[in-house]
C-alpha cells in the first residue's frame, strides 16, 4: 500500500514539474529580455552622450574608458542572451520528449479505436446488441447487459475525443517547437552580431591605447590628482556633515546623530519609504562610474575610490535635489566645481561637478527643484554629475536609492 501511495504521490509530482517548470522557464526568459532591453537603451545612451561629434575631435583616454564601459555592457547583453539560449534549449528538449510521448500515445490510442470498430463491424452492431439482451436468461441479466453496451458506447466517444485532444495538444507542442527554434535562431544571430561589434570596439580600444602609450604615465598622473581633489571633497563634505550634527545639538560632546525636529524625524521617514524610488538628480543619464572602490577601466593597477556613482549626462543639463529638503552648505573649492549638499533629516545628498547653481545654503526646496547646470569638460566635451548619499556620515550606494532608468 505504501509503495502504491510513493507512486502515485511521485507521478502527480513528476506532472506538476512538467507542467510548471515550461511557465517558470519562460518567466524567466521574459525577465532576462526585460533586463536585456534596459542594457541596450542604456547603450544608446552611452552611444548619445559619450560618442557624439567623436569624429572632429582627437583621440583621449577618456575614449577608452567610454569604450570599455560600452564593452562591459555589451558583454552583459551576450550573457543574459547566452542564458535565454540555455533556457530555451531545457524547452526545446521538453517540448521533444512531449512530442515522443504524445506520438507513441496518439499512436495506441488509434489503434484500440480502430480494433474496437472492427469488432462491432464483424459483430453487425446493431442487430447483435439486441440479440445480445434479448437472450438474457433474467431481467437483472438483461440490465446488467444494457448497462454495459452503454458503458462499451461512451468509451468508444471517449477514445474518439482522446484522439482529437491529443492530435490538438500534439499540434500546439509542434507549434511551440518552431516557434522556439525561430526564437533560438534569432537571438543566435544577434549574439554572433554584438559578438563582432563588441570585437571590432576592443581593437578600436587596444588602437587608441597603442597611439597614446607615450602619455600613459602623465595620464596616470592625472588619475591620481582627481582621487586627491575627490578625497579633499570629501573630508570637507565629512566635516560640514560632522558640524551640522554638532550644531542640532547645540553642545560640545561629541554625538554621531543630528537633533531632529519632529518634522525632520518624520522628512528622514519618508526619505527612507522612497528607497528604490527617488527620481534621478538629471532627466538624461548614464551611470559611467559605479559606488565604492573600484579598479580603473583603463590602468587597471590604479584604484578609484568613488562615495557615489557618475553619471554622464546632456550638456548643460538642469540638476534636481531628489528629495524634498534643505540646502546645508554650497561648496567652492580652488581648481574644482561647486558641490551642493541638501539635508533630508539625518539624510544628506551631494551634487558634484556643477558649473552654475541657482540655491543658497538654508534654501528650502521641493523634490525635482532645479538647483544648478552640470559642468561640461572642455578636452573631452563630457558632461558629468557625481551624486552621493550619506546617512549622517556614512556613504550609502545610491543605484539602491534610486529609479532603475
Amino acid at each position: 500500500m505504501r509503495k502504491f501511495f510513493f507512486r502515485k504521490t511521485t507521478f502527480f509530482l513528476g506532472i506538476f514539474l512538467l507542467c510548471s517548470n515550461p511557465i517558470f522557464s519562460q518567466n524567466n526568459r521574459k525577465q532576462l529580455e526585460k533586463q536585456k532591453e534596459a542594457i541596450q537603451k542604456e547603450l544608446k545612451e552611452i552611444n548619445s552622450l559619450l560618442f557624439k561629434n567623436k569624429k572632429q575631435k582627437a583621440s583621449t583616454f577618456t575614449d577608452i574608458e567610454n569604450i570599455n564601459y560600452k564593452i562591459q555592457r555589451k558583454q552583459e547583453v551576450i550573457k543574459l542572451t547566452n542564458r535565454q539560449i540555455n533556457l530555451l534549449n531545457i524547452e526545446l528538449e521538453k517540448n521533444k520528449n512531449q512530442q515522443i510521448d504524445l506520438s507513441k500515445r496518439l499512436k495506441e490510442v488509434k489503434a484500440a479505436y480502430k480494433e474496437m470498430i472492427l469488432r462491432s463491424y464483424k459483430s453487425k452492431s446493431g442487430k447483435n446488441k439486441l440479440m445480445f439482451v434479448l437472450s438474457s436468461e433474467s431481467f437483472f441479466q438483461a440490465f446488467k447487459r444494457t448497462q454495459y453496451i452503454k458503458q462499451y458506447t461512451a468509451f468508444r466517444r471517449n477514445q474518439a475525443n482522446k484522439i482529437v485532444t491529443i492530435s490538438d495538444e500534439l499540434k500546439l507542442i509542434n507549434d511551440e517547437l518552431i516557434e522556439r527554434k525561430k526564437l533560438k535562431e534569432t537571438l543566435l544571430t544577434n549574439n554572433r552580431l554584438t559578438q563582432k561589434s563588441l570585437e571590432k570596439e576592443k581593437n578600436q580600444a587596444n588602437e587608441i591605447a597603442f597611439e597614446l602609450k607615450s602619455q600613459e604615465q602623465k595620464y596616470k598622473k592625472n588619475i591620481l590628482a582627481k582621487q586627491k581633489e575627490s578625497l579633499k571633497i570629501d573630508k570637507q563634505i565629512d566635516k560640514l556633515i560632522r558640524e551640522a550634527i554638532a550644531a542640532s545639538n547645540k553642545t560640545k560632546t561629541k554625538s554621531n546623530s543630528f537633533n531632529l525636529t519632529p518634522e525632520a524625524i518624520a522628512l528622514a521617514k519618508n526619505f527612507e519609504l522612497n528607497k528604490g524610488k527617488l527620481p534621478w538628480p538629471v532627466s538624461r543619464g548614464v551611470v559611467i562610474q559605479r559606488f565604492g572602490t573600484q579598479p580603473h577601466p583603463v590602468v587597471k593597477t590604479a584604484k578609484i575610490k568613488s562615495n557615489g556613482i557618475v553619471i554622464a549626462t546632456e550638456k548643460s543639463a538642469k540638476v534636481k535635489t531628489v528629495f524634498k529638503g534643505q540646502v546645508l552648505s554650497v561648496l567652492k573649492f580652488r581648481g574644482s566645481n561647486p558641490t551642493i549638499l541638501i539635508q533630508h533629516g539625518n539624510y544628506i545628498t551631494a551634487y558634484k561637478n556643477l558649473s552654475k547653481v541657482y540655491v543658497s545654503k538654508g534654501d528650502v526646496l521641493e523634490s525635482g527643484q532645479p538647483i544648478g547646470e552640470v559642468f561640461t569638460n572642455k578636452t573631452n566635451s563630457q558632461s558629468t554629475i557625481q551624486f552621493s548619499i550619506f546617512k549622517k556620515t556614512t556613504p550609502l550606494n545610491p543605484l539602491f536609492w534610486i529609479l532603475k532608468m
